[in-house]
This record gives structure tokens, sequence and C-alpha cells, in this order.
């Protein structure tokens, strides 16, 4: 028994798997599972600790964020379908400005291109209107007259508000013109000119005797002026659409407030 002593203990320690760096390994110290389970009992009450000293309302925002963090990066349908929209209403305007500086493809016709605009501007309108109601000596001209004048001074006060609220640039920067100015035509949306003819083409149909052929004139008039605005990089698509419909309101609302041939009378002659 005493030399089969010695002989067990030589081949432990011939034994590679008997070193102190493989039962590490293979079976953890009880010094490690204590020193570990101690720091995770530690963290575990610093954490409760932690939570038990926050105030509720920190509690409430830390829950929070994830969600709000989930809403920004999962936009909405609506959003998304918006931001496309935008985005295709952006690259084909661009597209369409075929006039927008004399290197463009269709550059060497901006001149007439802005020719055709100014037929669509306020100040050319109203004091064609205001002469034509000096010279006027019938009440029936007179009444139309007015109401076409009142109609004018509404759309420039309507347009120029809505676009002070949106500020929407249009697709390339073009400094706006001097009769833009006057008019406070100076942002994209909406679409000044369009609101302007679609309002006169409607009011001259509904309160003029013109034949067939000057009403298909009429309205490719105010179609021709309103994408023009497209072709010299003035205005998006949707800032001429959104003219035409805003221009049939200003003539519903006008056809709401028409003023009678006494009232015309009376104002003019105050006038």
């Amino acid at each position: 028994m005493p030399a089969s002593q010695p002989r067990s203990r030589a081949r432990d320690r011939n034994n590679v798997l008997n070193r102190a760096e493989f039962l590490s390994l293979n079976q953890p110290l009880k010094g490690n599972q204590e020193s570990r389970s101690s720091s995770r009992k530690q963290s575990g009450q610093a954490g409760a600790a932690g939570a038990q000293n926050t105030n509720p309302k920190e509690r409430r925002q830390s829950q929070q964020l994830p969600e709000e963090d989930c809403m920004q990066l999962n936009p909405s349908f609506k959003g998304i379908a918006f931001n496309s929209l935008l985005a295709i209403d952006i690259c084909m305007s661009k597209r369409l400005g075929v006039c927008a500086n004399r290197a463009s493809s269709w550059g060497g016709a901006r001149s007439m291109i802005n020719l055709l605009g100014i037929t669509g501007h306020g100040i050319p309108w109203i004091a064609g209107t205001l002469i034509c109601l000096v010279k006027s000596s019938t009440l029936a001209g007179q009444e139309v007259l007015m109401n076409l004048l009142l109609a004018l001074l509404l759309d420039i006060m309507i347009v120029a508000g809505l676009q002070k609220l949106a500020k929407r640039k249009g697709p390339y920067d073009i400094n706006p013109g001097l009769l833009d100015y006057l008019t406070m035509d100076t942002y994209a949306f909406p679409a000044g000119h369009a609101s302007r003819v679609a309002m006169l083409s409607k009011f001259f149909l509904n309160h003029l005797v013109l034949a067939i052929p000057l009403r298909i004139l009429l309205v490719l008039w105010a179609l021709c002026v309103g994408f023009s605005r497209v072709m010299i990089g003035r205005h998006h698509i949707t800032d001429v659409l959104s003219g035409f419909v805003f221009g049939y309101l200003q003539f519903r609302l006008v056809e709401l407030i028409w003023m009678s041939s006494n009232t015309c009378r009376l104002l003019i002659s105050i006038w």
C-alpha cells in the first residue's frame, strides 16, 4: 500500500487533465461561482434600489421612449404616401420646367411663355376693369364690372394669405418679377395665375354671352396660362392644380356675395 500511493500520486501529477487550468474549464471553482453569484445579487439589489429611487414620471418616460422611437422609425401609411406623391410632384415639375432658364431645352421660348403669363397677372386685369368701369354707361355693365373688380381683389388677398401660410418654394430658384411683387405672388402654393384665370374664365362663361368657339378658346387660355407657370419653373404641378380649385371656389364666393345694381351704383357715386 505505501508503494502504491507514491505511484498514484506520480500518475496524477503526470496526467495533463488534472492541471488547474484544465480543471477550471471543466469544473469551475467554487470561489468563482460564489463571486459571480454575489456580484449578480449586488447588481440586482442596486437595480431594484435605483428603480425605487426613480420618480414615476421618469419611469413612464423610459417606458414611452421605445414606442416613440418605433413611431419615428415606422411612419404611417399616410405619411409614406404623402412623401411619395410630393417627391413625384417635384420630379415631374422639374422635368416640365423646360423654360426655367436660357440653358433649358426650350430656353428660346421663355420670352413667349412669360408674355403668356402676363395675360394672367392681376395688375393688368384690375387696371383694365377700372378703365372699362369708367367708360361704362349701362347699369348691367357696371354691375358686372364691379363684381369682377371685387373678384379680382378677393383673389389677390386670398392667394397672398395662403402663400404666406404655406411658404412653399418653387422647383427652381427663380426670383419673382415686379408684377409678382405687386400682387404679392412671391411663393409657389397656390399658383396665383392659375387661380385668377380659372376664376376669370368661369366668371366670363357665366355672365357673358359667348359663342362656342370663344368658350373653348377661353378654357384653353386658362389651361395654357396655368401650366406655363410650370414650364418657366415658378410653380409645381400641384400648385397649378390647387390654383384652379381655389379659383373656382373664389368664383362661388363672389356669386354668394354678388352686389346688386343699386349697390354698385352707390359705390360708383361715392367713388
